[in-house]
């Protein structure tokens, strides 16, 4: 935690909710003097917070929300969380898509952000189940539309399957259309990730269309904020040794990169001075 009394209402609920994640629980008092902010600006966070639905605020403080395995947060719900650190990580995951080249991505709303910084990419062709990311597509597609068509903008394929609260679509018409392909890379959203269980979701459905995407890709990327670290779902859908390369944030502890690294091959922490990258391939 930090005593800068500057810092922005996004980063200081950032650091709050890590704080009552890592506790367990806090109390104003006690933020307000690591935070040096007001006991009205805690209690603003707080209430902003709890408005997320990801704290529960208490007599004197608040403690962490602890969500089913089976609970699914819609797409509205998960936009509003860590912008920051998912903007800092599509920023970094774009870097590793080639033009010309083909990729996948899945539903999830760090992929839908990582989707804006693929439209100068020249010559993708973009398979996904998200709508949410096909829109953005579709979206600069229609924005250049009178003045023709953009020199390599992308190819876009959009699954058939029925749709999830976080807008993927998913289900057998999902997984009979991903069978088929194959590629290059696939930059994978996840809803928890850890050693013993690996990638997860709460949706059974969706866990095996991921698992079709992570069988078709030559390589997998992983895009999850620090708050991932540690969640698992009901459904596991791939092993960490699936995983090629995980890009998260700066959020992530030193404690949790050592056990990352003991078990994937590439780490990327973006956000900070400079994105920070642990990994044979991505350099």
């Amino acid at each position: 935690m930090t005593d800068n009394q500057n810092l922005l209402a996004e980063q200081r609920r950032a650091l709050i909710l890590d704080e009552v994640r890592r506790r367990g629980g806090v109390r104003v008092n006690e933020l307000t003097r690591k935070l040096n902010v007001s006991d009205m600006t805690v209690r603003r966070d707080l209430d902003a917070l709890a408005r997320q639905g990801v704290v529960e605020k208490v007599h004197g403080g608040a403690v962490p929300v602890v969500e089913a395995s089976t609970h699914e947060p819609g797409f509205e719900a998960k936009s509003a969380l860590e912008l920051s650190a998912k903007e800092d990580i599509a920023r970094a995951a774009a870097q590793m898509a080639v033009p010309g080249s083909a990729i996948a991505l899945s539903g999830g709303t760090t992929t839908y952000a990582l989707a804006h910084h693929l439209l100068d990419v020249p010559d993708l062709t973009v398979v996904t189940n998200s709508v949410r990311v096909a829109d953005v597509f579709h979206a600069a597609q229609r924005a250049g539309a009178t003045a023709g068509p953009r020199p390599g903008s992308a190819t876009v394929v959009l699954t058939g399957g029925v749709r999830t609260p976080s807008d993927s679509l998913v289900g057998p018409v999902a997984d009979q259309a991903i069978r088929s392909l194959h590629f290059d890379v696939l930059f994978l959203g996840v809803h928890g990730i850890s050693v013993e269980a690996g990638l997860s979701t709460p949706n059974l459905a969706e866990a095996e269309t991921n698992r079709r995407f992570v069988q078709a890709a030559r390589r997998v990327v992983v895009v999850a904020d620090h708050t991932k670290w540690g969640t698992v779902g009901l459904s596991s859908f791939a092993a960490l040794a699936e995983i090629d390369t995980l890009v998260t944030d700066a959020g992530l502890s030193g404690e949790a990169r050592e056990e990352i690294a003991e078990h994937l091959p590439g780490l990327v922490v973006s956000g900070g001075p400079e994105t920070s990258a642990q990994d044979g391939q991505d350099g």
